[in-house]
């Protein structure tokens, strides 16, 4: 590792270059702007030298040696173009090409591929190899991922990112000489986390990816970097689309804090986008059974069921479910579309953590700025992790853990009711509770009473310093408080994640789909809030809290609640909602993807467009925003934020929006905490939010409920990815393999 205290000085092809010591010759080169080829050598994991594409000529050195293994020394003087340096990669070519099938016209990889390029660089032209080429069938180790082993130049580097980055080991070398080839370590068949990062780490068409094989070329799409949809952690990834249809996602675009990373659903859960059963026009019910109708039908249908239920029962009798999945934008919108065109408090959304009362700690202690980032978590020395299973539930905050560990020496310690993975081979130390005992865990941490194991933990912590504290659903309200207490009293400068499970779980939250809470966490009871809101958006609040979701279940059920509004959420299914009670509503409107337990129900249902059809912005778990970008359109939806316009115009009280990017200069203008540079965002970087506010308590102890995910389950839209629900793994127990 390099050591940022000391510099070195070298020249590179007659230009000097300072680096700090430590620095392999190839990053010194990569510094410089000077490209040392390499198809082994990848940032990040050990180095390997079985390529030997990267000889370069060193000044006194009899030698070529290689860049990836060589670590930088004052005055040492590098060539990497000269005659001998030229001639020694075009001989590596060769070799190379000994066995390599000549099928680049119709290789996945084909445009992209690494050894294409270098070949096109250097030349390779003629052979003195005249051998016949070893040839084997294309194997399949998973539907997802293909294997072609003529191609493969054993690189190694789907084996090291598998063992390495994954610690899954799912690969290893059989066979020896020209007849080795990369084989999966347990049987025939892959038994893995199914990430396909085996797939865009390889330099060549070797591992090839089960969605997109022999399906179009690299030239023939178009390329949009936007955010996964499916859990917490916000990876950033690249849809490649052609005809107007998703065809891949991957990693082009290196720039997110995931890196190199995808998870399995990020990589290959995109696919529901383009479901043939997706609702693609609006459904109304007549005489018992719904039908497909126009979309002005739907919307004057819901409009006159609205207004008439507010002439008879009042604004109270009015309920609005939000969702942990639409943008920002639609989350700002709908909560002031139900507190002043709808005139009702009761919003509220399937809460997956309890952000509020970590926001309410940090500003009560001002320590607004101890919120962690992924970028953090990387590079941290000390993590304490109470609850959850990062493995499944957030598969790159799991990612970043090991890369702590493996690349700072960081001391992880679990505090936990399961056998997690990450407590395996990662952990310090790890302290096996009872089920549901880790609330309990945190106030004997903060009290320094308890059991053994928890005074040994509470001691080693105290020595350490800069730790972060991740923690999920199984902590939340006094806890919270307990916790963010003792936790800034330790050494240095202690940082907070609470665990949310679905892509917008924490955008929610901040833009106020609470029932007592406006955006930024501004408690809802405050006089000044709420003229300070009213003022921005030209219309009164009522400041009665309004109903939490369990109470607006509860207040169907007891016939209070005669109309509801559903965005994107699955109420029935989530919360058991007894159905023989929603009869008893005489209105309930959905916007959905898919029909539903919920939609089945439904008076009326709006087709409503996917992440990778609208615009907008997101928050992960970490309050880090970030841009979605439209990359396609699907005919006969359209985005919640149409939708609630729609009816708020319907309803006589347009809105002055047009975009979402509207909408979202009002939230970085108003909405505390959210004071985000707009370029910024617009260029794709993820944006620390820094919120400060004072919400209400936690209104009862059954309203943050993890979904409990696994790496192939994301609520209702998995349920539509064949490609997730195609592979064995799926169909295992949780846990049975990691």
């Amino acid at each position: 590792m390099a050591d940022s205290q000391q510099t070195v000085t070298l020249t590179i092809d007659g230009q000097p270059v300072t680096v700090p010591a430590g620095t392999l010759l190839i990053e010194a080169a990569k510094q410089a702007s000077i490209e040392v080829p390499s198809f082994c050598y990848y940032p990040g994991y050990t180095l390997q030298g079985a390529c030997r594409m990267c000889m370069v000529s060193i000044e006194k050195m009899s030698k070529l040696q290689t860049a990836c293994t060589t670590v930088v020394a004052n005055g040492m003087v590098v060539n990497t173009q000269n005659a001998e340096v030229v001639n020694g990669r075009k001989a590596m070519l060769e070799f190379l090409l000994t066995n390599h099938p000549l099928d680049c016209p119709v290789c996945d990889k084909g445009g992209e591929c690494e050894l294409q390029d270098a070949v096109f660089r250097y030349g390779a032209a003629e052979t003195r190899f005249v051998e016949t080429k070893h040839h084997q069938d294309e194997l399949k180790f998973s539907n997802l991922v293909y294997y072609d082993r003529p191609r493969c130049i054993l690189c190694y580097r789907c084996i090291r990112v598998c063992d390495e980055g994954m610690d899954v080991n799912a690969y290893g070398i059989g066979f020896r000489g020209s007849h080795s080839e990369i084989i999966p370590n347990r049987g025939e068949e892959l038994e893995c986390e199914e990430c396909g990062m085996c797939i865009d780490i390889c330099p060549v068409g070797a591992l090839t990816s089960g969605t997109y094989r022999y399906k179009t070329r690299p030239w023939e799409m178009e390329y949009t970097g936007t955010i996964c949809n499916h859990c917490g952690d916000g990876c950033k990834t690249t849809l490649s689309v052609r005809n107007n249809a998703i065809i891949r996602a991957n990693n082009r675009d290196h720039s997110g804090f995931n890196g190199e990373f995808l998870c399995a659903k990020g990589r290959f859960g995109w696919d529901f986008v383009n479901s043939e059963k997706r609702l693609t026009a609006p459904l109304v019910r007549h005489n018992g059974s719904q039908a497909a109708s126009s979309w002005e039908d739907a919307l004057d249908l819901t409009v006159r069921r609205l207004q008439g239920v507010m002439e008879k029962h009042g604004p109270g009798a009015v309920a609005v479910i939000g969702s942990n999945r639409t943008s920002n934008e639609e989350n700002y919108l709908l909560q002031r579309f139900a507190r002043t065109v709808l005139r009702t408090n009761h919003v509220d959304h399937h809460r997956t953590a309890d952000f509020s009362t970590l926001v309410a700690a940090l500003s009560e202690s001002k320590a607004t700025d101890r919120y962690a980032t992924m970028q953090d978590l990387g590079e941290a020395r000390s993590i304490l992790l109470i609850g959850s299973d990062p493995t499944h539930q957030h598969p790159l905050l799991a990612f970043k853990i090991r890369q702590a560990v493996r690349d700072h020496k960081a001391r992880l310690y679990i505090v936990n009711s399961a056998d997690i993975k990450l407590a395996l081979r990662q952990a310090a130390t790890f302290v096996k509770l009872g089920a549901g005992e880790e609330a309990m865990a945190v106030r004997d941490l903060a009290s320094g009473d308890g059991p053994e194991a928890i005074g040994s933990l509470r001691e080693k912590l105290g020595g350490e310093s800069d730790t972060i504290i991740i923690f999920g659903d199984e902590v939340q309200g006094d806890s919270i408080r307990e916790l963010v207490g003792w936790g800034l009293s330790l050494p240095g400068n202690t940082r907070f994640i609470a665990l949310g499970d679905y892509a917008n779980s924490r955008g929610a939250a901040d833009m106020g789909l609470l029932p007592g809470t406006l955006p930024g966490y501004q408690p809802l009871s405050s006089e000044a809030e709420r003229s300070r809101y009213a003022a921005v958006w030209g219309a009164p609040i009522a400041s009665e809290p309004g109903r939490n979701l369990r109470q607006i279940l509860e207040g169907i059920e007891a016939g209070d609640i005669h109309a509801l509004l559903v965005f994107g959420s699955n109420p029935v299914k989530t919360f058991e909602l007894l159905r023989e009670h929603l009869a008893r509503l005489d209105l309930l409107m959905v916007s959905e993807l898919f029909n539903t337990e919920t939609t089945e129900f439904a008076d009326v249902v709006l087709p409503a467009a996917s992440f990778a059809e609208k615009s907008g912005s997101v928050t992960n778990t970490c309050g880090q925003v970030q841009a979605i970008k439209k990359t396609m359109r699907k005919a006969g939806t359209r985005s919640d934020l149409e939708i609630i316009l729609g009816l708020a115009r319907e309803l006589g009280s347009p809105l002055a929006y047009r975009t979402a990017e509207d909408v979202l200069r009002e939230i970085i203008t108003h909405v505390p905490g959210y004071n985000v540079a707009l370029p910024s965002l617009l260029v794709g970087r993820a944006v620390p939010t820094r919120p400060n506010g004072a919400p209400p308590a936690l209104e009862r102890n059954d309203l943050v409920i993890s979904s409990h995910d696994t790496l192939f389950t994301s609520g209702t839209v998995s349920r539509f990815s064949w490609a997730l629900n195609s592979v064995n793994e799926a169909k295992r127990p949780h846990g049975h393999i990691f």
